[in-house]
């Protein structure tokens, strides 16, 4: 064999090495947050004090009737501007009687995850209007073809641990349509925990149909739910939103879990200030917790405190900067330190290509969550151009970012073993390295995370293999994925009655 044979022989070979499962996954989904801490004891509990004293004296505006009715049977109070007010005592009976963790079920079974405590999930979100065209690399509006292919892409990818809806099909225009064949792309595409809003509460009901269907009959869907809703109930600052309430209503109705999700922006719907931000949207996701519990005591809600920064210059949205890093660091803090399960945002890029600053913004951004122990990370795969686009490679590219992530979630497991002495005296008196150890290899399949995606070769050999960038990797992966995995999780008599009750239109 010639040596130019040699070299792509031994290329081939490394890069089978490199695609080979590992023995053991040294980063699964589920690693342990919390170790940063960016607000101390103290300033945590002034921040939770101030929360409390605006609901206590300022409360919450345009409160629906029922709601109201409800409310007051717990305690609240009506004061002028026709506002209502919670004493603290209400509140923290609210905080008290709320669920501390639960079983976020995919169909699947082994794809359910636990939410709650310290354990941290990555997954998606938003709404994005337009994508981010694989083969044009220009951004178009989102289609109902886009779902289904994005569902399908991500049902592949480990670290994206449920699927909400990534993105709105621009092209259905009827909003019960809409709703109806988002969820259908979910539940033909994945067997994980999904997740979907509700334009109106009267769409609940149907839906409902739907997911009976899939889960086996009648009143299946209610005994082991795996869909959530996302759900927006307050309106910063401070005020119920009369349809997002009707919704829970129905949603709770139906034993479907929800998150409930504050998104005020500091220097618009919220201060500036990133303190005085947190204490108003703290005050007002735990009108949304009171609210809740108040219909329905210990009902599974996530406690979505999402804090969004926009640039006070342009009223642009900034996804993707340093303040909101540290405000949904701090939130997923405060919420675990109430003992809620938590829900904030983070990965939500400024960026429109997959670039540089893509990279920096997603990864400081989605690392400060997870080590802030955010249970469930929103947005944090998938999403570009500040939550507007949504990007096939982008999913591919932030599956292999969050495994990282977990990597040093994971941290460092100091034993006996680990600390390596005996190894250390074996290579030092015997061959003077630790290359071909079993205390090596050991390590080197337990303990090391090797990418597919991120490119580790010298310059020369990178070359020589066609000088790909990230993004080129990404979209190659990609299509492969679209080109072959065509999930069957819909029966053919599954299919055929949802398609015989509902307007399906893909």
């Amino acid at each position: 064999m010639t040596s130019e044979g040699t070299k792509r022989s031994g290329r081939k070979a490394r890069h089978a090495q490199r695609a080979a499962k590992p023995v053991v996954d040294p980063c699964p989904p589920g690693q342990k947050g919390g170790t940063f801490k960016p607000l101390s004891p103290a300033e945590i509990e002034q921040i939770y004090d101030t929360a409390l004293r605006l609901l206590e004296q300022l409360g919450m505006g345009n409160v629906p009737e029922r709601l109201a009715a409800d409310l007051q049977s717990e305690g609240a109070q009506p004061v002028a501007q026709d506002r209502l007010v919670f004493p603290r005592a209400m509140v923290q009976r609210a905080i008290n009687s709320a669920a501390k963790s639960f079983v976020f079920h995919g169909r699947d079974e082994i794809r359910s995850i636990e939410v709650g405590g310290d354990r941290v999930f990555f997954g998606t979100g938003g709404a994005a209007v337009q994508t981010l065209d694989i083969d044009s690399g220009v951004y178009r509006p989102s289609t109902l073809a886009d779902l289904h292919d994005f569902t399908r892409l991500q049902d592949t990818l480990a670290n994206v641990s449920w699927f909400t809806r990534c993105c709105v099909a621009t092209d259905v225009p009827d909003v019960y349509d809409l709703d109806v064949n988002t969820v259908y792309a979910l539940v033909r595409n994945t067997t994980k925990p999904i997740a979907t809003s509700f334009t109106l509460a009267e769409h609940v009901g149907p839906i409902i149909d739907m997911l009976d269907i899939v889960a086996g009959g009648p009143g299946e869907f209610a005994k082991r739910p795996f869909l959530k809703a996302q759900i927006s109930p307050v309106i910063s600052p401070l005020r119920y939103g009369e349809d997002a309430v009707d919704v829970v209503y129905e949603c709770i109705a139906h034993n479907i879990p929800m998150s409930c999700i504050t998104a005020a922006q500091a220097g618009a719907t919220a201060p500036a200030t990133l303190a005085g931000f947190l204490a108003q949207s703290l005050a007002e996701t735990l009108a949304s917790l009171v609210m809740v519990n108040t219909i329905k005591p210990g009902f599974p809600m996530v406690f979505s405190n999402w804090p969004f920064i926009v640039d006070l210059r342009t009223g642009s949205f900034a996804g993707g900067s340093g303040e909101t890093a540290i405000l949904n660091a701090a939130s997923a803090q405060i919420i675990n330190w109430m003992g809620l399960p938590s829900g904030v945002a983070a990965s939500m890029t400024d960026a429109k290509a997959i670039d540089a600053q893509y990279g920096v913004e997603k990864g400081m951004t989605s690392l400060a969550a997870a080590l802030a122990g955010g249970n469930l990370i929103y947005e944090s795969s998938g999403m570009t151009a500040s939550l507007l686009g949504a990007s096939f490679e982008a999913f591919v590219l932030d599956n292999e970012m969050h495994s990282h992530t977990y990597r040093a979630l994971r941290g460092i497991e100091v034993t006996e073993e680990n600390l390596a002495f005996d190894a250390i005296c074996q290579s030092v008196l015997g061959d003077g390295h630790f290359l071909g150890s079993e205390h090596t290899y050991a390590a080197m399949e337990r303990d090391y995370f090797y990418p597919k995606l991120a490119d580790r070769q010298e310059p020369r050999t990178w070359q020589e293999d066609g000088a790909r960038d990230s993004w080129s990797s990404a979209r190659e992966h990609a299509k492969e994925v679209l080109a072959s995995h065509h999930p069957q999780y819909l029966t053919a008599e599954q299919d055929a009655e949802i398609r015989n009750r509902f307007r399906i239109l893909i």
